[in-house]
């Protein structure tokens, strides 16, 4: 229990810390004068256009984190991440395809479905890849994941450099492309909060066969699995979870690495407490990278991508050091 309640003050206390960053600093009295509705001017641009956006930061990294747990454990993988997996550089080849190409559907509707089919499709090729070289374990894995990755990042440039012309500003793509997060409406914050709700449960839904393929899966079969299904299954929830953050944050990597880590740390293996830690530990630090990203170097930002980069590089190498010992 204390472990939670300290997950719990994590995350407000970075949510907090997003509400007073940012140009301007504000201290918590101003936030809390704006949550009580307060009419002064700070306080209105407070709570319509910064508070959601920390909010939508921090659903976004619960995500990401949803997303790390899952592929890392249906992977047995502790180095699988959306990332570079290549799902979330297929959801921003499907989201920039629905950025740039003029399609007879909406782009509130595109952007979602193309980015959902490119996270989708591109864990499909990994997984492919991998199997057709033999072997799923981790310097396979790896390889295709960025052998996929690095072609379709050729794609979605030779897109933008096609396509984007005086309709279509290359900024906003590439600034989508880098990760960074948009100012939602609280109509929009309460859509997303459900797309997460929703992620979580299925990934919680997820947990105990999680477990059994963790032991192997002919452990896993005599348990009554069939394996090759819920590994389909488990592909499909976290590809959905992924696209839907890439949606809102564009593409932020190693969150999904970093979080389930972190959790398992303190928790163990077991993903029934794996994943909703995950949701929770993501969720602090995309809020906190956002805060960094909006007031390091003001008035400009810098791209949510790059500070998750910086800081989670390190952290990838440090675990890529570890990746012989026994996960």
């Amino acid at each position: 229990m204390r472990y939670w309640l300290t997950l719990l003050a994590f995350v407000l206390v970075a949510i907090a810390i997003g509400a007073c960053a940012g140009h301007t600093w504000v201290t918590p009295a101003s936030v809390l004068r704006a949550i009580a509705g307060e009419t002064s001017i700070e306080s209105a641009l407070l709570f319509e256009w910064r508070l959601p956006r920390v909010v939508a930061a921090a659903l976004v990294g619960a995500l990401l984190g949803l997303g790390g747990a899952v592929f890392q454990g249906v992977f047995r993988n502790p180095l699988a991440e959306p990332y570079l997996l290549g799902s979330a550089g297929g959801a921003a080849l499907g989201a920039t395809i629905a950025l740039l190409v003029p399609l007879a559907v909406s782009q509130a509707f595109s952007l979602p479905i193309l980015a959902f089919i490119g996270a989708w499709g591109a864990t499909l090729l990994v997984i492919g890849v991998s199997r057709a070289a033999g072997a799923l374990d981790v310097p396979t894995l790896l390889l295709s994941g960025v052998a996929v990755s690095a072609v379709l990042g050729a794609l979605r440039s030779f897109l933008m450099l096609a396509l984007s012309d005086e309709t279509v500003s290359l900024q906003v793509v590439l600034s989508w492309v880098l990760g960074g997060m948009q100012t939602p409406t609280w109509i929009g914050v309460g859509g997303l909060a459900v797309v997460t709700a929703i992620a979580l449960a299925a990934c919680l839904a997820l947990a105990s066969g999680l477990d059994k393929l963790g032991l192997g899966e002919t452990m896993a079969t005599a348990f009554g699995m069939d394996v090759s299904r819920f590994v389909a299954l488990a592909v499909l929830v976290g590809s959905a979870t992924v696209a839907a953050s890439v949606t809102v944050g564009g593409l932020v990597g190693f969150v999904g690495l970093a979080a389930p880590h972190i959790a398992r740390w303190r928790l163990g293996p077991l993903h029934r407490s794996v994943i909703p830690a995950s949701a929770a530990i993501g969720a602090g630090i995309v809020a906190l990278a956002d805060a960094i990203a909006r007031s390091a170097l003001p008035p400009a930002e810098i791209p949510l991508g790059l500070v998750t980069a910086v800081a989670g590089g390190p952290f990838f190498l440090f675990l890529l050091a570890r990746s012989r010992k026994k996960w």
